[in-house]
């Protein structure tokens, strides 16, 4: 697999970036094409040792910011190092595009350059999350605020062969957010995707109201986006926050730090359960190419981990499966559902 990584995306690049595909190319044995200014990437790689044929570094001198409108900074930053990784997918001259830099405009490109798969109504943001009893995955979670019963059916339908493939995963459970467990609870949104997903061979299990989310109990959580990305900024402010005290509190005596010291091994791997940098990135399903957003404050092993996560959806020909998943879907396909 080759996969062209966006250099300049990400708090930490391109330090971190750069780190992340050596890490990658070392373990995985792949090639990448990191995008962005040549001078700069080649002086940062000069440092490291690696297999000198398995990167290469395609000239990039714009960045796009987080705060800049998607699709104006698209058009108008054409020698970005993100577009330069897009268009890299699009020409066919890498099977995946990697960035830890702005969302709306990874998705963006993930739409009007790459393109989305035929039959395909949107665009998913499908981050996994850590939960309590397994990992489970959120879709939608920001790339689209307005849906239709539609979109959320197709969004079970990619998370599903997704969970499958990346998680291996048999027959993923898939759940509805609404604010309540009962058939007539929710908007018309949420009560109309119900009939149709009931209507489906999927392991539907009804809906899911947002305080089980995080048990794990449900593998694939189905909404729109802008409930999506409340529950996820909502899950990890919490998490944050928790940590947070928990850390003060152990922190504030020597009787709880010696206590905290006993615990030491309770509390690493409760936060390596709870670790970002283990999953490394969210997928945007239902482009036609593989497309994997890092969190904009990866670390060298989180960027290492979404090149991982986009290495295990291209050996298990991810997209291949949607596309002919989307074609088997027994549902009409109107516009106005």
């Amino acid at each position: 697999m080759k996969i062209a990584v966006d250099g300049m995306g990400g708090d930490f690049a391109p330090d971190s970036v750069i780190q992340g595909c050596v890490d990658a190319v070392k373990e995985f044995n792949i090639d990448v094409i990191i995008t962005g200014p040549e001078d700069l990437i080649l002086q940062k790689l000069s440092l490291y040792d690696y297999p000198k044929n398995k990167i290469k570094v395609v000239d990039a001198n714009e960045v796009i910011s987080p705060n800049e409108e998607p699709v104006k900074a698209l058009k108008k930053k054409k020698d970005s190092s993100l577009v330069k990784a897009l268009n890299l997918v699009k020409s066919g001259e890498a099977d995946a595009v990697l960035s830890a830099g702005s969302t709306g405009a990874l998705m963006a490109g993930a739409t009007l350059l790459i393109g989305r798969i035929k039959g395909i109504k949107r665009v998913a943001l499908a981050p996994i999350m850590p939960g309590k009893k397994s990992p489970f995955m959120i879709v939608d979670a920001g790339a689209n605020v307005d849906c239709k019963p539609l979109y959320l059916l197709q969004f079970a339908l990619m998370g599903k062969i997704y969970f499958e493939n990346i998680l291996k995963t048999v027959n993923p459970s898939i759940g509805l957010v609404n604010i309540g467990a009962e058939e007539e609870k929710g908007n018309e949104l949420a009560k109309e995707t119900h009939k149709l997903l009931k209507k489906t061979d999927f392991n539907f299990i009804g809906n899911v109201e947002p305080r089980d989310v995080p048990s794990g109990e449900t593998n694939v959580v189905v909404c729109d986006g802008f409930v999506g990305n409340t529950i996820l900024k909502t899950y990890e402010g919490v998490a944050s926050t928790i940590f947070g005290m928990l850390k003060e509190e152990i922190m504030s005596s020597f009787k709880n730090k010696l206590g905290g010291l006993l615990l030491k091994s309770v509390f690493n791997k409760f936060k390596k359960d709870f670790d970002y940098t283990e999953y490394g990135g969210s997928a945007f399903l239902g482009a036609q190419g593989i497309v994997i957003k890092a969190h904009g404050s990866s670390n060298a092993k989180a960027i290492k981990n979404a090149i991982k996560q986009a290495l295990v959806c291209y050996d298990n020909k991810v997209i291949d499966k949607i596309k002919s998943e989307i074609e088997k879907l027994d549902i009409d396909n109107n516009e106005n559902l």
